[in-house]
């Protein structure tokens, strides 16, 4: 694969500043990718790529996996061990990275690689999804599953008229189902599932002070759930499914 120079639509201020607007609680008790858990067991390394503070580390900790790993740009171990502690998770169970996605380097490859509203920030989508596929395991079977904000629908719309800012952070090309169909085909994965989760769901992020037009976006969110169909108009999130080639 040839190295390039990734061009990405934020920088560590965004983030830093991003994660300023969050409060960390308990793991979710439920997940969007619930359909897939089966698949998901005998995994002893598990790297969440982008997920500070390792919310989905410590959810898979949980399930079993004893070598969770956090890599992301932007680190503050310090919400990361009180993340552990509300959960009652050991000090440092959740490995962390400080790291350049596109300059990090490891000779480690995990069972589970995992990420979750992270290559959407990027313009070279295929390039992304590939540094995911060379951290999976080629000994064993590598499961990777990426989830990522659907906003060429209505939750588009809502972006676009009160969060253009949240919006221009985001690479709308990377949220063609199609086309990232083509994609992980192409880096020759198999068992391949590529589709729009089921709740629609429409939300603004928590730096949007107006709390009326919060909780309006959240009224409509909530009346949307009464309608449980998967397609680009409603669906919140996209899943991406595959396996390494090791038989």
């Amino acid at each position: 694969m040839k190295i390039e120079k990734m061009e990405t639509l934020t920088d560590r201020n965004y983030w830093k500043e991003y994660w300023k607007n969050y409060e960390y609680g308990k793991i979710p008790s439920e997940v969007p990718f619930k359909k897939f858990l089966p698949k998901l067991h005998e995994i002893n390394s598990f790297i969440e790529i982008g997920g500070f503070p390792g919310v989905y580390a410590a959810y898979f900790y949980k399930r079993g996996c004893p070598d969770v790993s956090l890599l992301d740009f932007y680190i503050d171990k310090n919400i990361v061990n009180k993340f552990e502690k509300i959960n009652n998770i050991p000090e440092n169970t959740i490995n962390c990275i400080e790291s350049d996605f596109f300059q990090f380097e490891t000779g480690k490859r995990y069972d589970f690689v995992f990420s979750y509203g992270f290559i959407e920030h990027f313009e070279n989508t295929k390039d992304v999804i590939a540094r995911h596929c060379a951290l999976m395991n080629p000994e064993e079977k590598g499961r990777l599953l990426i989830l990522l904000p659907n906003f060429r629908g209505l939750n588009g719309c809502i972006q676009y008229l009160f969060d253009k800012k949240n919006l221009k952070a985001h690479n709308l090309n990377s949220m063609n189902i199609t086309l990232l169909k083509q994609t992980v085909t192409e880096l020759g994965l198999k068992n391949i599932s590529v589709e729009y989760t089921r709740k629609p769901m429409i939300w603004l992020e928590p730096k949007n002070k107006n709390m009326l037009l919060r909780k309006m976006v959240k009224l409509l969110s909530f009346i949307l759930k009464l309608f449980p169909v998967r397609c680009r108009l409603l669906s919140p999130f996209i899943m991406i499914y595959g396996e390494s080639e090791h038989e």
